[in-house]
């Protein structure tokens, strides 16, 4: 770990903060607020977990008006990544599974459009539904709005990690699902992404293999058999999903693996392309800092060869 001076310390974490506080970010609802948070009772908190103003890990609870905020590469390829962060389906994480992200995928050319988005049990009206809503508009904003990042609207995916990975398998399986009322001309665009990259996601609801906290918040104690079909991806897959990519280490100690594998089998049931990537170590949410030194490192570099070789 690097010790800096508490004066040297300090500086950086200014202007850590200030480079992040100029970074363009976007609205994910006209007007900021979604029309679904009105009666929620939850308040917008950010708060730094890091000790280390080298490594920060800034997390957002309380999400009314969820944002996107853009990390534009230099030299854009036109290839788009709307990131769904993860955060137990409590909070998003907006620099394990964000920020660290840019610099190895801007590189290459992506474009990374990080989002915000609310949480299942904060009080709103879509619910259950709440992450997914902000999941399909903002997929539409970035559609709608392509020509403005130099993006291919026909090149825009979603990359999501533990509970932002159940947003992403969610928004690729139920993208036409009618989850919130139109609210503009956004709407008419489509919400299915065009490839999906899943990292050490939360997918079934199954209790034998469900991260329990993300269960618990989706579909609560007692859930249906039809809550549990309805929120796991892994049985909503059909021949009209995207082309996933997913990748998971297999001594996670939060998310089973199993719930890698039980998406990708659904995947190769209906025939749809698919690349599972298994790591021996990696623990949970490694994003790109927690994965240095072990093979999980590759990762980025093997999605980034994967998403090019689609056709």
């Amino acid at each position: 770990m690097i010790r800096l001076p508490l004066s040297a310390a300090i500086t950086l974490l200014i202007c850590t903060q200030t480079a992040f506080a100029a970074l363009p970010t976007l609205s994910v609802w006209p007007g900021g607020e979604a029309p679904g948070a009105k009666n929620s009772p939850v308040n917008y908190a950010l708060v730094e977990r890091s000790k280390d103003p080298t490594l920060p890990d800034r997390a957002v609870t309380g999400i009314r008006a969820p944002e996107i905020t853009v990390y534009a590469p230099a030299h854009p390829n036109g290839v788009a990544l709307l990131v769904t962060p993860g955060g137990s389906y409590q909070r998003v994480v907006l620099d394990k599974e964000g920020s660290d992200l840019a610099a190895p995928f801007n590189a290459q050319g992506y474009t990374l459009f990080v989002m915000t988005y609310r949480m299942p049990a904060d009080g709103h009206a879509e619910g259950a539904n709440a992450p997914l809503a902000d999941a399909q508009r903002a997929l539409r904003t970035l559609r709608a709005r392509a020509g403005e990042w130099q993006i291919n609207p026909q090149k825009i995916g979603v990359m999501g990690f533990s509970a932002g990975g159940h947003v992403a398998a969610s928004l690729e399986t139920r993208y036409n699902e009618p989850v919130y009322a139109p609210v503009d001309a956004i709407d008419n665009q489509s919400a299915r992404p065009d490839f999906v990259v899943l990292g050490y996601p939360v997918i079934s609801m199954d209790k034998a293999i469900a991260h329990l906290g993300s269960r618990k918040a989706l579909v609560g104690e007692t859930p249906t058999a039809e809550q549990i079909k309805h929120y796991s991806p892994e049985l909503n897959v059909n021949d009209q999903t995207p082309p996933t990519f997913i990748m998971h280490a297999v001594d996670d100690p939060s998310v089973p693996v199993d719930n890698s594998l039980v998406m990708f089998n659904a995947l190769r049931a209906h025939k749809v392309p698919t690349e599972l990537h298994l790591f021996a170590e990696g623990k949970h949410g490694f994003g790109i800092r927690g994965a240095k030194g072990l093979p999980a490192a590759a990762w980025p570099e093997l999605a980034m060869n994967w998403i090019a070789s689609l056709r």
